[in-house]
């Protein structure tokens, strides 16, 4: 268990003219002892590598990485006491699974009957207790990652877990139990735990705080709540949420907020009237009106979703953008004329992807 520091922690590659092309951006973040966390964001975003400095697998080319205040960027992987979990399995295909699980413990020379009741309580809550005397070469590719899940959980004196999207060759149906289970195992143990994922309902499940990133730098830090309520960048508007958030061109002048030629809402923007702003809200947040509602969006359908418990309304303000609704019920014909209500106290105001400060009113 161990408080993890990141200061001014970057990591870039030079470009043929010498120029530095980052793969991670010059950042601070503190991981605190006992916290779960969710590096969130898509591939390329500069989450591995993150992830990779802080075990030791990669120097950084700038900044710090301090393990309960004490500077471990220039040392090795083994003197950092840090156990990682990668996104294949790895295993000794010779060795059965209980002695791919013991394995680590037995490199730090515990006692027998210490290994035993470790590997018989990690495997039992992994279900791999009926098979712990199969080689692993004979498992499937699922059952072999969960030895390395196993193999990162066993030991319970590591400073911290990290996880680099452990569960990408699970069958679906074990995902949700699995990431119960890391949780209990975390809570248990006292663990801090760092999940990398590119899936949003996995980070949002297990993390009580999420990092979303965004092209090597971090977009927002926040839990799941916040993340969804509050984005404080349009990538985490879009990138969080199912489906994303709206966003739809806005200008604020004389105290109205107006989308596709219409007023949605009154409202003032931090530094006057602006044009080219962009308003986020999430479909959960817009509702189906009656035609000629004070404040709605005339709009013609375009697609309707079942998805069973609810449906996702698409339509298209004029010949501009689309808006999606997340509605409970909705039978309509394709084209025809609708009205949208936007909840003015879920509009978010963005200005060059960053939020910006409006005060909005019916």
């Amino acid at each position: 268990m161990a408080r993890i520091t990141l200061e001014r922690l970057g990591h870039a590659y030079n470009r043929r003219d010498g120029t530095p092309n980052y793969a991670l951006h010059p950042l601070d973040l503190v991981w605190e002892d006992g916290g779960t966390y969710a590096l969130l964001g898509p591939s390329g975003c500069g989450k591995s590598t993150m992830l990779n400095i802080v075990s030791g697998l990669l120097t950084p080319s700038e900044g710090r990485v301090l393990i309960d205040g004490h500077d471990m960027t220039g040392t090795s992987v083994a003197q950092r006491n840090i156990a990682q979990v990668f996104q294949f399995p790895v295993v000794y295909p010779s060795k059965t699974v209980y002695e791919n699980l013991a394995f680590p413990l037995r490199c730090r020379n515990m006692g027998n009957r210490e290994v035993d009741r470790r590997v018989n309580e990690i495997a039992e809550l992994l279900n791999l207790d009926t098979i712990l005397q199969r080689p692993a070469r004979k498992l499937t590719p699922d059952a072999k990652q969960l030895i390395s899940l196993g193999r990162g959980l066993v030991r319970d004196d590591v400073a911290v877990i990290l996880m680099d999207e452990p569960l990408t060759v699970i069958d679906p149906q074990l995902k949700f139990h699995l990431r119960r289970k890391l949780k209990d195992i975390s809570a248990r143990h006292g663990h801090t735990l760092v999940y990398v994922t590119h899936d949003q309902n996995e980070a949002m499940t297990l993390a009580e705080q999420v990092i979303v990133m965004d092209n090597g730098r971090i977009a927002q830090v926040g839990t799941p709540q916040e993340l969804f309520e509050n984005p404080t960048h349009s990538h985490v508007g879009y990138f969080i949420g199912s489906p994303s958030m709206n966003f739809l061109p806005v200008s604020a002048k004389n105290g109205k907020l107006n989308v596709a030629g219409q007023t949605v809402a009154s409202g003032n923007v931090d530094g006057g009237d602006a044009d080219n702003l962009v308003l986020g809200i999430r479909p959960e947040f817009v509702d189906i009106v009656p035609i000629n509602t004070p404040m709605s969006l005339r709009a013609n359908l375009s697609e309707i979703q079942d998805l069973g418990t609810y449906q996702i309304v698409t339509a298209r303000l004029g010949n501009g953008p689309l808006l999606r609704v997340k509605a409970k019920s909705f039978n309509g014909v394709v084209g025809q004329e609708m009205a949208l209500h936007l909840a003015p106290e879920w509009m978010r105001i963005f200005s060059d992807g960053k939020r910006v400060n409006a005060q909005v009113e019916q």
